[in-house]
């Protein structure tokens, strides 16, 4: 295998990478030195059998060395064999307590939130797997509700008080229409409260000229140099916030879902949806009037793959907690493909700190 071939089979190993492929060349040192060993081991040997007298000999060998007197240079070689990894910069994908620092709970209020296909009902259900939620996210994540109907709101800015967010959610109040598009842009903006986000100038300004961009919308004339300096991100890469996004029906009104959705995703903000309720369609009657409600699962798994996030689906009261819990684990940890050189440094040290270690004790010299 030539040069070339060996450093792009390394490339595609699964686990793990390195950015620097060719320093593990360096690694055709270590047989070099483990010959050098042996070859000074035979030196020795013959050297010793000079001697006439065999106590002498046994003298020269040393006493007790048996396999021991192998364990230091074998450290040692170790040592040396993790440095020259540790040069060819590895990176892995591994687990690590996620850097989030805003969570923001987008919640649907409208008035299918009532139906009891999920028991009690779907506000009830609801409301209780989001307070679980808080009970299981790391006290210092903030976290910021969003209710929304056919508008949307801010029922709580982002705080690490769990009691005013349990407060807010006993709070909700069920409404007419389901703006979907509207929680997610309020969300946003809660999240880059400096970015002059701007929800009416995005739903109401229909009369804007054809092709007018998401991000002209969501930023409004008075913050024109802010608009001019958004550049927009790799989906998925903000690391500071997410948005969980539960919804039981379809948008009837507000910002289009997937715009805002794009929107998110331009910011680099994942966008967790959570469908509850009926698939299939409920029709549902309250004071005199009645609706049919059938939950938009494709819209919110679009919204879900726009934004780099996942969407779930909770059909009863227990499928909700549990997403929940999920939700909860996944922001408190996260996988990331992390640069992992230093550990394989420390281990480096410590190996050759052992391996000194163990030969002065054993045989009061240094290797």
């Amino acid at each position: 295998m030539n040069f070339s071939g060996f450093t792009s089979f390394i490339a595609k190993l699964p686990w793990p990478n390195f950015l620097w492929p060719e320093f593990l060349w360096l690694l055709l040192v270590i047989p070099l030195l483990v010959l050098v060993y042996i070859w000074l081991l035979r030196r020795k040997k013959k050297m010793a059998l000079r001697y006439a007298s065999l106590s002498i000999v046994r003298e020269a060998m040393g006493r007790g060395q048996g396999f021991r007197r192998h364990v230091p240079p074998l450290l040692f070689l170790l040592s040396i064999a993790a440095m020259l990894v540790a040069a060819s910069r590895p990176f892995a994908v591994i687990s690590l307590p996620s850097q989030r620092e805003t969570i923001i709970l987008a919640m649907d209020v409208s008035g299918s939130m009532r139906a009891a296909d999920v028991l009690p009902n779907r506000l009830v259900a609801a409301q209780n797997a989001a307070k679980a939620f808080l009970a299981d996210l790391p006290r210092n994540v903030r976290v910021g509700i969003v209710a929304f109907a056919g508008t949307a709101s801010v029922v709580q800015q982002p705080t690490l008080s769990r009691e005013d967010l349990v407060v807010a959610i006993d709070k909700f109040q069920l409404q007419r229409g389901t703006a979907i598009g509207n929680g997610i842009v309020v969300s946003l903006a809660e999240l880059f409260p400096d970015a002059g986000i701007d929800l009416a100038s995005m739903q109401y300004g229909r009369d804007k000229p054809r092709g007018t961009s998401i991000d002209q919308a969501l930023n409004p004339d008075k913050n024109a140099a802010a608009k001019k300096e958004f550049v927009p991100v790799a989906p998925g890469s903000y690391t500071s916030g997410a948005i969980i996004l539960l919804t039981d029906g379809q948008r009837t009104t507000g910002v289009d879902s997937l715009d805002a959705a794009k929107a998110a995703a331009d910011r680099g903000v994942r966008v967790y949806t959570v469908g509850v309720g009926t698939v299939d369609g409920e029709t549902i009657g309250f004071e005199g009037w009645s609706m049919r409600v059938k939950l938009d699962e494709e819209t919110l798994k679009g919204i879900a793959r726009t934004t780099q996030a996942e969407y779930f689906y909770a059909g009863t009261a227990a499928d909700l907690k549990k997403v929940y819990e999920t939700l909860s684990s996944r922001l408190a940890i996260e996988k990331k493909e992390t640069e992992i050189s230093g550990l394989l440094a420390l281990l480096a040290a410590a190996l050759a700190l052992v391996s000194a270690s163990l030969s002065l004790l054993w045989f009061n010299r240094i290797l």
